[in-house]
């Protein structure tokens, strides 16, 4: 087969560029993907594609026949060999997570949340007992008006009235706190 594409390679003078391409790729893919795969190149049959298909655009200008496509094939090859170890040099070793040997632990959510209500509640400490049981109703239990005034027996008008003295006095409690960690 290869003496045939050989044989009308010669016929045509060199001139027609698919029967040269053809010849050379029969005659030296196998070579290249050997080439590359004694490289170490992760996909060889994909870098040998690449390689031909950088090879054909070039044939225009291609002198040496033969000898001078093996050169050219072999000069790109090679080229692609070094872009895969370069590309590899600056990507980063990447290893898989092991959870049972990782140490580190961040507190789950809710124990984020228990540590913002226990926080909560030394600032509650200081209020009446009807004020931490709005703002805990309201604020910490996420209750709308309408909830909290049914679990405190009240009306929503007392309710609100409560949450926003309630809110008042807190404010109050924070800002002289502030001013006395200032101090």
């Amino acid at each position: 087969m290869l003496d045939t594409l050989a044989d009308e390679y010669v016929h045509t003078d060199g001139t027609d560029p698919a029967v040269l391409f053809t010849l050379v790729y029969r005659k030296f893919s196998g070579a290249v993907l050997g080439y590359l795969r004694a490289r170490g190149v992760d996909d060889p049959e994909a870098v040998t594609q690449d390689v031909f298909l950088a090879f054909y655009p070039k044939l225009d200008g291609l002198s040496g026949g033969l000898q001078g496509a093996k050169s050219l094939v072999f000069s790109i090859a090679h080229a692609r060999m070094v872009d895969h170890y370069r590309r590899n040099e600056r990507t980063p070793a990447l290893s898989p997570y092991e959870s049972d040997l990782d140490a580190r632990s961040t507190a789950s959510a809710e124990e984020l949340a228990l540590e913002n209500v226990h926080g909560a509640g030394a600032l509650l400490d200081g209020l009446s007992p009807d004020h931490q049981e709005v703002l805990a109703l309201r604020v910490v239990a996420d209750l709308s008006v309408e909830q909290a005034a049914e679990v405190m027996g009240r009306t929503t008008g007392a309710v609100k009235q409560l949450h926003r003295r309630a809110l008042s006095a807190l404010r109050e409690r924070a800002s002289i706190g502030s001013q006395a960690h200032h101090e």
